[in-house]
């Protein structure tokens, strides 16, 4: 024993002093190997013990299990040994083999050690060794499978370093088809894992698959830019542009080219242009959008298109242009009247390709014309010269005349809807034209008249009614189609009023059959579609004098009609038109409006949704009030009240409510229960999600409408946040969008918005809390579900007041238009009262208080909902008399919830901090002090001050000791209580027990009364009263609290 143990040593010195040597250099590394190989092999043939190496081994490595830092000898030093372990000898294959088993079963145990730098050294050897091992390396598969277990284990460590090492050295494992559980834990943990390295490396570890290619797309929106730049570098290392989906495809380009980081973008850059454009369409860019299926994703098209031409990843000067789609000009005949180009017909990849090549060229020869004016000499030549070339070859690029361009469009347009796409792509070159001759003008403004002239495309079905193709509402049933044409138009009539003219004359031919009241649905809505292109492109009504169609002969003879025409799609176009006509005059006319607020009350759910947005864009166009007095009334006197109670509207009786505020019938349609299921053709639109979402932007813009009472903003918060926390809303996607970005912002933007909350909490509360004030009940489940809603209501609107301001707001108007500056300290604007922590804090103890002694459950449940909120809020040091104030009604609000023991330790404290912050605790406060603080609020609340503002010690302590049949039932009570409630009961008689172990608890109780056994025999009550000390039933209370 003392040889070996002499050898070992021996063997110890050597192996150190060739580590010691390894960690200073990469250099001899390879020298370094062969010598302990050596060793090795001479020590194995040698030696009486074949584990006398590996035990020398083993040993010289501990110090390394202990060395924490990252320097780079202990990293050289594990880059050596893990080397040295895959080395494969085949004069000693036995040797090796035996060696690296032996190495990795100790490297398994120290990962299970207690001492974190002691897993993390192991880990991180097993990785180096997985990460170098060849593929002919002899490890039993047992072997194996412990290792892939102990790494599974180590991917849910505490330390991320150890999880990075640990996925790390399963990446190998996880493209095995008999370890599919490898790649089962990646998908699991990585969306799970709170590290952004380690998703990174699990990113960079997942193999290729149909089951990985999703987790890795999603990756692409991850919060840590490193993620998302190696989601791009695995998508572009490992998935060719075939392998994925359209859909798949699109997301990817969509959100790298968009992403916020320069570096991520250029990641995405490279994968598109180098991968996808390179390596899998030849660096042809045409053929690439084929992948891209740009009919359908059109804006990915050309952010892909946008992104090659500004990297300059797209060859221009090749000689290809449009003019190769038209007969060349040597093959034209002498006579060319009357005369047909042949047109080869382009596809939709071609059409966006040279749309966006032509932009570039344009856009670019702009920007250096301007660069070109904007400086001298030298430098203003070099940008001339540059914008000069653009344009030169822009005009190589696009058809060589007007009428080539035309023929070019016409021949797209007549093959059918499949070149829709491709028509739409060349009618917006236009815009690129030059359209400044006469002759060129004519010819291109009879093909404006053509395309205005063409009617909606239809079908007819099997009973021979006439089936419309399009959104019903654009000129060619498309938006897109309709923008191109009207670009197109302006840029042909560019003169003042040209434009209006001539659209006008067309206006005027389509609406002759319409005055004769002989046209067909269709024929309505083509009128009203050109009419409304006109209007959406028309700056104002004065333009349209002196035309073939007066603007009062368009209203009455062609809108008006419309809006009650019998057919349903005529109604929906001429309901948008007059708002758009409503748009651009003046001031609103007064039949307008009426048949607005008809069309909104009374025509079915289309016709009120679009009277709806009408209505909003009057309102906010020439303000609520402007639109009032339309109708020959004036509520200017009635909107400088703050105290206008809100009257509900009646919809049935239409005549009655002319004389109603706008607003007021807007909101009145938030109560309406009666509108119908959602449009799933209109983005699953409805009308309470169109008044939701136009009541946003009035009260986002409230500054910009002071004739708006102040009385109503409380009142449309409170419908706005029963809207967002509604069931019946949680379909409308767009709607909570929507609400979820005005709520963020509302509350930062002014102090009159924090003011206008503040009011507004109650009423929500009071509408959104089952059983009381009218509010419908139901099943345990139900009631349960509608208190959890509300609840969650009232942490949202209490994280909305304590939001801080913009910067912006350093002063606030009131509501008679005055400006008042806030107070500032220590750099932070502190809110007056009634906008303010303070103000709700008054505002829902009265509240509190309203309710009596005796309370309904629903009461009960509603009253201590809003104390769980009141303890949360706090008070400025300079709203004195609110401190005092406050500290009166918590001593009432203590008496209404006297049952609830934690709230009335958590309103004691709250006490006992006003107190701590009132300057003169001392001083009683005036009746007329209370009551000025009572209606700065709104508050109609008569306040007894007489009495103490000190809260009550609850419970009051119990005179006799309970028996111990009743201690055992309160015990099992108590344990119910607990289990419903997370705060403790305060015990009723002092005790001075610190926490201690279950076990201690009970030593000192059976000592104790082992000790005095003898004396509690003799003694009477007193005994009682002193064993009670160790085994009083609210001691035993305190211990369990304690011990739990």
């Amino acid at each position: 024993m003392a040889k070996i143990a002499e050898e070992e040593m021996q063997l110890v010195l050597k192996i150190v002093k060739i580590l010691d040597e390894a960690r200073a250099s990469n250099a001899i590394h390879i020298r370094k190997l062969k010598e302990l190989s050596a060793l090795r092999s001479k020590t194995s043939s040698s030696s009486s013990s074949p584990s006398l190496f590996f035990s020398a081994f083993s040993k010289t490595l501990l110090p390394l299990f202990d060395f924490h830092r990252r320097v780079a000898s202990a990293e050289r030093i594990v880059r050596f040994i893990s080397v040295f372990a895959t080395i494969y000898d085949p004069h000693h294959a036995s040797d090796c083999d035996v060696f690296l088993e032996d190495f990795l079963r100790f490297l398994l145990v120290a990962t299970a050690a207690a001492n974190k730098t002691a897993r993390f050294r192991a880990c991180q050897i097993i990785s180096e060794i997985i990460m170098r091992l060849p593929d002919n390396a002899e490890v039993s598969n047992e072997l194996w499978d412990e290792v892939i277990e102990c790494l599974k284990q180590r991917v849910g460590d505490k330390a991320p370093l150890i999880r990075t090492y640990a996925v790390r050295a399963l990446s190998r494992f996880a493209t095995d088809c008999e370890n599919s559980d490898v790649l089962d834990l990646f998908l699991e943990v990585l969306h799970l894992e709170q590290n952004a390295e380690v998703r990174k490396t699990i990113l960079l570890a997942m193999p290729p698959s149909n089951a990985t290619s999703q987790a890795i797309i999603d990756c692409t929106m991850d919060v840590s830019e490193s993620v998302r730049k190696a989601a791009y570098y695995v998508l572009a290392d490992k998935f060719p542009l075939q392998s994925l989906s359209i859909k798949l495809r699109t997301i990817i380009l969509q959100r790298g080219l968009a992403d916020r980081s320069v570096a991520v973008s250029k990641e995405c850059l490279k994968l598109m242009k180098d991968g996808w454009l390179t390596k899998c369409c030849n660096a042809d860019p045409v053929e690439f959008l084929k992948y891209l299926d740009v009919e359908t994703y059109e804006l990915v098209g050309e952010s892909v298109m946008g992104s090659l031409l500004e990297a300059g990843s797209i060859q221009l000067n090749n000689g290809a242009s449009i003019q190769q789609y038209i007969l060349s000009t040597s093959e034209r005949p002498e006579d060319t009247i009357g005369f047909i180009p042949s047109i080869q017909l382009m596809d939709a990849e071609v059409a966006l390709y040279w749309k966006m090549v032509c932009r570039h060229l344009q856009k670019g020869a702009q920007a250096k014309g301007t660069d070109a004016a904007a400086r001298m000499g030298t430098e203003a030549a070099v940008y001339a010269a540059e914008a000069s070339k653009d344009n030169d070859l822009l005009e190589r690029i696009l058809p060589a005349t007007i009428s080539d361009y035309i023929s070019l469009v016409k021949a797209h347009i007549n093959a059918g809807p499949n070149y829709h796409f491709a028509s739409r792509q060349l009618l917006l070159l236009g815009s690129m034209l030059d359209f400044s001759d006469a002759t060129n003008r004519k010819v291109a403004s009879a093909f404006v008249q053509e395309l205005l002239h063409k009617p909606f495309d239809h079908e007819v079905d099997e009973d021979g009614n006439m089936i419309l193709i399009g959104d019903g509402i654009n000129l060619g049933g498309d938006g897109d189609w309709a923008n191109a044409v009207s670009q197109l138009a302006r840029k042909v009539h560019a003169s003042i009023g040209e434009f209006e003219e001539v659209v006008l004359g067309v206006i005027g031919e389509l609406a002759q059959p319409c005055r004769e009241r002989t046209a067909t649905f269709i024929q309505w809505m083509h009128c009203l579609s050109v009419t409304g292109l006109l209007l959406e492109n028309a700056k104002s009504l004065h333009l349209f004098q002196r035309k073939s169609i007066e603007p009062t002969e368009l209203l009455q003879s062609l809108l008006l009609p419309a809006a009650k025409h019998a057919h349903l799609d005529v109604q929906r176009i001429a309901i948008r038109c007059l708002g758009l006509f409503g748009l651009i005059e003046k001031k609103p006319n007064e039949e307008l409006v009426k048949q607005l607020r008809l069309s909104f009350v009374k025509g079915p759910i289309p016709i009120s949704m679009m009277a709806c947005k009408a209505l909003f864009d009057l309102g906010m166009w020439h303000t609520p009030h402007g639109v009032d007095r339309a109708l020959g009334q004036d509520f200017s006197s009635q909107a400088q009240e703050d105290d206008v109670a809100y009257n509900p509207i009646t919809f049935s009786d239409m005549d009655a409510n002319m004389g109603v505020k706008l607003l007021d019938l807007l909101c009145a349609g938030l109560d309406k229960d009666d509108w119908g299921s959602i449009l799933e053709s209109d983005d699953n639109e409805s009308v309470k999600a169109v008044l939701g979402e136009g009541f946003t932007k009035i009260l986002i813009l409230s500054e910009n409408y002071p004739s708006i009472p102040a009385s109503l903003h409380p009142v449309l918060l409170t419908k706005l946040i029963n809207l967002y926390f509604s069931n019946e809303t949680k379909n409308l996607l767009r709607l909570k969008q929507c609400l979820s970005v005005f709520f963020e912002h509302y509350p930062s933007l002014s102090l009159n918005h924090k003011k206008y909350l503040s009011k507004a909490f109650i009423p929500v509360m009071r509408s959104m809390w089952p059983g009381i004030n009218g509010n419908p009940g139901g099943s345990a489940f139900e009631v349960s579900k509608m208190r959890k809603r509300a609840v969650q209501a009232s942490r949202f609107m209490l994280q909305m007041m304590q939001a801080a301001l913009y910067e912006k707001e350093t002063e606030r108007e009131d509501e008679k238009g005055g400006r008042e500056l806030p107070e500032i300290v220590d750099g932070t604007v502190v809110p007056p009262l009634e906008c303010g922590e303070g103000g709700l804090a008054i505002r829902i103890a009265a509240e509190v208080t309203s309710f009596g002694t005796k309370k309904t459950p629903a009461e009960r449940s509603y009253v201590s909902a809003l104390c769980r909120v009141l303890v949360l809020l706090h008070f400025q040091l300079s709203e004195q008399g609110a401190i005092q104030l406050m500290r009166r009604l918590l001593t009432r609000v203590a008496e209404s919830i006297s049952a609830e023991k934690d709230l009335v330790k958590e309103l004691k404290r709250m006490v006992d901090h006003l107190k701590t912050a009132d300057r003169h605790p001392d001083q009683e406060q005036l009746q007329d002090q209370a009551e000025l603080i009572f209606g700065r609020l709104g508050l109609d609340f008569n306040l007894d001050l007489s009495g103490s503002a000190e809260i009550l010690q609850t419970p009051a302590p119990r005179s006799t000791r309970p028996t111990h049949s009743r201690r055992r039932v309160r015990q099992l009570e108590s344990s119910s209580d607990e289990e419903s409630s997370p705060t403790s009961v305060v015990p009723s008689i002092p005790c001075t027990i610190g926490p201690r172990s279950q076990r201690a608890s009970k030593t000192a109780a059976l000592t104790k009364m082992t000790a005095t056994k003898t004396l509690r025999i003799g003694e009477g009550e007193d005994g009682e009263d002193e064993d009670s000390e160790v085994t009083s039933d609210d001691n035993s209370e305190a211990s369990d609290q304690f011990t739990e």
